[in-house]
């Protein structure tokens, strides 16, 4: 169990992820059907995977951690572990996809933010386990878990916007560069691509 102000940023934390978790089923579920999302489908899932597992592990962890008599450092260690098997098998069906080599190359950036998010949960875990009242470790899950609260954001905005919310697509967006919704299709754009191939096979 946390006291003091982190109890109080571990329910700011609770009540958001829950909000947002709930916004996200909506939006999905109002969204049209068949809208054009850009990358491959495999890419496609793990961006979905990676959203509602952003902000369940904010949930989680949060609220177990304000449970009376529960150590912080449980909930941080169990889904710490989670969250690193679930990027080890977005590894894995990204480089056993077809998507391209620079489809694959693009997801970098979430894997990396993915373990560094479920890695600090991990370690601090351990941390709070042997120290429960260690205010360093109980920081670092604090910030793991705000971090994991604006990559689900990040990851949604992806899904409902139908655009790439990556720092590069971001900066060329802004500075009116933005690509055609197909264009990430590659040559084959004007046919429809295979689910997993981002270039598509010309009729």
């Amino acid at each position: 169990m946390v006291f003091g102000t982190y109890r109080d940023l571990f329910a700011a934390v609770a009540t958001t992820s829950g909000a947002l978790t709930g916004l996200l089923f909506v939006a999905l579920s109002v969204a049209p059907r068949g809208a054009p999302v850009p990358g491959p489908g495999v890419v496609r899932q793990i961006r979905a995977a990676a959203a509602l597992l952003a902000f369940n592990n904010a949930l989680a962890v949060s609220l177990f951690s304000l449970v009376p008599g529960t150590n912080a450092g449980y909930p941080a260690l169990a889904l710490g572990i989670l969250g690193i098997l679930f990027t080890a098998a977005a590894i894995r069906s990204i480089l056993s996809s077809r998507a391209s080599r620079n489809r694959q190359l693009r997801q970098i950036g979430l894997i990396s933010l993915l373990l560094l998010i479920f890695g600090t949960e991990l370690v601090a875990g351990m941390a709070v386990l042997a120290h429960p009242a260690s205010s360093p470790a109980l920081q670092a899950i604090s910030y793991a878990l705000i971090t994991s609260l604006i990559v689900g954001i990040a990851r949604a905005w992806e899904l409902i916007g139908g655009r790439d919310a990556g720092l590069t697509a971001s900066i060329a967006a802004l500075a009116g560069h933005a690509p055609a919704p197909h264009a990430a299709a590659g040559p084959g754009a004007g046919s429809s691509p295979a689910p997993d191939d981002p270039a598509g096979t010309p009729g």
